[in-house]
């Protein structure tokens, strides 16, 4: 699944056009490497995002294409 989509379906982003922004703007990496938006996520990359001063790090646990928003939560978790 591509990095913007999956920001937008797990709730890390609430929109794709914001995820999008961010990740051209090198502010996403994936195991430590800056990714573009069409980079491919898989369970068990390492996802950090770089919210103002506070980055946020997370690991993928699974992909899905739709999830509904109280179960989003299970796509990842928090390092």
């Amino acid at each position: 699944m591509r990095l913007d989509k999956y920001l937008k379906v797990s709730r890390l982003i609430k929109r794709r056009t914001v995820a999008n922004e961010a990740c051209d703007a090198g502010r996403v990496l994936v195991n430590d490497k800056p990714a573009k938006a069409s980079a491919n996520v898989k369970a068990g990359d390492i996802i950090t995002i770089q919210f103002g001063n506070k980055d946020v790090k997370v690991e993928v646990l699974d992909v899905q294409e739709t999830v509904r928003k109280e179960n989003a939560g299970e796509l990842f978790k928090y390092l």
